[in-house]
């Protein structure tokens, strides 16, 4: 039988039962020395099929889970099985056929099996599995950042309490059938949409204001999550899913701070971003803010935000990728770490679903764990930032 990429018997859900006794598969370099951000040589495959004798990743926790994973994998299913899903496969050799009878593979084993144990020997025996060719092409690994759904203070006027807004969906933004941005549709044709400063301060788009925050840095919250809970004053909760964006380049805020001095490296963190606005000038701050040209709009959701596949992202089992390398709505099991609400870090080894995309996941080695709704949400998200691998289990 082949090595066990995990050293323990079960890898439960770690944030949410505590850290089991085994050690993460070791990140093969630092987050800070290597460029995850490197695009992949033209025509380089973006997943690396292992072989006899590689170690493969131990799924018996996952059996554990399973009545968390399957509602995931049913949510997958559907997007996979339909017709609108034929026009992104084959992709890295995965027809749309075998993606989908691997998920109802997975499925049927989650269901059938009698043990952990049996489990993964049915695993092993009749799944291939694929990682990620990672920031070098050749499997040197990924790093992992958080998103979330915040819940934010607002109001569904202004005021000047609020009176930061959030923004539907502009009638002359024009997409691609994937749901690309293509531009602003004009009489001359088809033209690069605006970007953010034009956005917010063109009195033309205030027709389009949805929901009113307190501040920049919660707008700014809710934009690079694409979604946000909004608490009313009456004790009710509005939701926003994402709509669009209008596919002007993303810049980093935290990248922007730490070249400029105002946060160091070693501190950054979205908690950290928060301190840095609250003793800034808010001058200062909109400047900052303007170098993200990149500009979320919104939509009243019901329910639990939907990403790119259009069904509803869940907790710790969504996972967002670049789209134009990996196969939609696959089964992918994440090796990496996350951190604790107390400053801690845990062994984070979950079988998940290629559901979304980020972003600024634009490469072979990055991805965004969806860590689900609210404060504690928030607050993991905006720490993480671990490096580990990501592997994609299709059926032989």
């Amino acid at each position: 039988m082949k090595r066990a990429l995990l050293r323990c018997a079960s890898a439960l859900t770690l944030l949410t039962f505590g850290a089991a006794a085994c050690q993460v598969y070791p990140p093969v370099r630092s987050a800070e020395t290597v460029d995850y951000g490197r695009a992949l040589p033209a025509g380089a495959d973006a997943l690396i099929r292992l072989g006899p004798g590689d170690e493969i990743p131990n799924l018996t926790g996952s059996w554990v889970q399973r009545e968390q994973i399957l509602p995931a994998l049913e949510r997958s299913l559907q997007f996979t099985r339909s017709k609108h899903a034929s026009q992104f496969f084959p992709i890295e050799g995965i027809s749309q056929a075998r993606a989908i009878l691997s998920l109802e593979r997975m499925a049927a084993l989650l269901e059938e099996t009698r043990s952990a144990e049996e489990f993964q020997a049915a695993f092993e025996e009749e799944f291939d599995v694929y990682k990620s060719a990672g920031w070098d092409g050749r499997g040197g690994g990924v790093l992992f950042t958080g998103y979330c759904t915040p819940l934010l203070p607002g109001s569904l006027e202004p005021s000047p309490r609020f009176p930061y807004p959030l923004h539907a969906l502009p009638p002359d933004l024009v997409k691609a059938k994937d749901g690309t941005t293509l531009g602003q549709e004009t009489p001359n044709g088809v033209r690069p949409y605006p970007k953010r400063r034009a956005i917010q301060r063109d009195p033309a788009y205030r027709a389009l204001e949805i929901v009113w925050l307190q501040d920049p840095v919660d707008a700014y919250i809710a934009h690079v999550n694409g979604s946000a809970f909004v608490e009313l004053a009456n004790g009710e909760v509005a939701r926003f899913g994402y709509a669009g964006k209008n596919g002007q380049p993303y810049t980093s805020l935290g990248k922007a701070l730490i070249a400029a001095g105002e946060v160091p490296a070693s501190e950054m963190s979205l908690a950290a971003i928060r301190r840095w606005a609250d003793r800034s000038d808010p001058a200062k701050v909109e400047s900052y803010l303007d170098r993200n040209e990149s500009y979320v709009f919104f939509t009243p959701i019901d329910g639990n935000p939907r990403g790119s596949l259009n069904v509803p992202v869940a907790a710790e089992r969504s996972l967002a990728t670049d789209k134009t390398l990996f196969p939609r709505g696959a089964l992918v099991f994440v090796d990496t770490e996350l951190p604790t609400p107390q400053g801690g870090i845990v062994p984070f080894q979950q079988l998940m679903l290629d559901q979304d995309t980020g972003g600024a996941i634009r490469t072979a080695g990055r991805a965004d764990i969806y860590l689900g709704v609210g404060h504690r949400a928030e607050l993991l998200s905006g720490a993480t930032k671990s490096t580990g691998q990501m592997y994609y289990l299709f059926l032989k």
